[in-house]
């Protein structure tokens, strides 16, 4: 069956199925997340003051358009590790290795999807017209000087929702439920959920939520079929980069781009590179697939 590998992560799951300690769990990770945050703020409160903080939290997770908050808001997705590791432990009595799978195969499977998808995406950059001149945002030598930075911060926060999402709910569904339908429909419908934004992407929202539910089932099969989350993170690791670090939106998360479109979020010429974008989704799929021999 092409999902076995799936039993090696849900096995430590079937000890404590029950629903409501998902559901349970779900809300220890929010309570550990916002709290971890809360009390950074209250650090830069009582050492700098309550304006600085007022702002520099502002900043980070309202705006977010500088190289500075741009990574102080992946580098704060430790705050949802962090919750995920406590939940799991718990109300399941698991630890964060039995949520990623083996440390040496997920390291493996990483950096081979990796190889196999960097190769693609700039494949993809150089063959196919992007249909909107992107407009230069940083230089090249200040954008070099920032990746060093950057590159980790972006690996910490795809590691943490890989971790939350192919991890910790994908796994717990799959320990209560046979059909893979719920348990990687049900997080692929919670994914699009965390990506709804009509305040920012307007008409389009629909459309990006649509995608990131794309996304997920595509993350999730990868796991079920490799058996740890080395190949998610890759998927979600490049594909992350080219939107956050190579071409970004303008406005929120675009400090640390080395262009920007020319149109925003809501803009409907936005239209026409989300669906390339599920195409190139797809055939990134079938890249770390091959790749992984899966």
């Amino acid at each position: 069956m092409r999902y076995d590998p799936h039993e090696t992560l849900v096995s430590t799951a079937r000890a404590r199925p029950e629903l409501w300690r998902t559901g349970a769990g779900l809300a220890v990770v929010a309570a550990v997340q916002i709290g971890l945050v809360y009390c950074v703020y209250g650090a830069v409160a009582a050492l700098r003051g309550p304006g600085i903080a007022e702002a520099a939290f502002r900043g980070v997770f309202v705006t977010s358009q500088t190289a500075t908050d741009t990574l102080w808001l992946l580098t704060s997705f430790l705050c949802l590790i962090c919750g995920v590791g406590v939940a799991a432990q718990l109300l399941q009595g698991r630890s964060l290795g039995d949520l990623t799978g083996a440390p040496g195969p997920a390291i493996r499977q990483f950096a081979r999807a990796l190889r196999a998808l960097a190769l693609l995406y700039l494949l993809i950059w150089v063959a196919l017209p992007s249909g909107s001149e992107p407009v230069p945002h940083r230089s090249m030598g200040a954008w070099l000087m920032l990746l060093p930075l950057a590159l980790p911060a972006l690996l910490i926060q795809t590691f943490a929702e890989e971790l939350l999402f192919r991890g910790y709910l994908q796994q717990q569904l799959a320990a209560r439920f046979k059909s893979p339908v719920l348990w990687i429909g049900l997080p692929a419908l919670m994914f699009a959920a965390a990506h709804y934004s009509p305040e920012a992407a307007g008409a389009n929202a629909l459309l990006a939520a649509l995608w990131a539910a794309a996304f997920s089932v595509a993350a999730s099969d990868l796991t079920a079929r490799t058996g740890n989350l080395g190949a998610a993170v890759a998927l979600h690791f490049v594909n992350n980069a080219m939107a956050i670090l190579i071409v970004a939106l303008p406005g929120p998360v675009s400090g640390l781009a080395l262009y920007t479109y020319g149109f925003g979020a809501d803009d409907p010429a936005l239209l026409p590179l989300v669906a390339v974008d599920f195409a190139v989704l797809g055939v990134s799929w079938l890249a770390a697939r091959v790749a992984l021999r899966v």
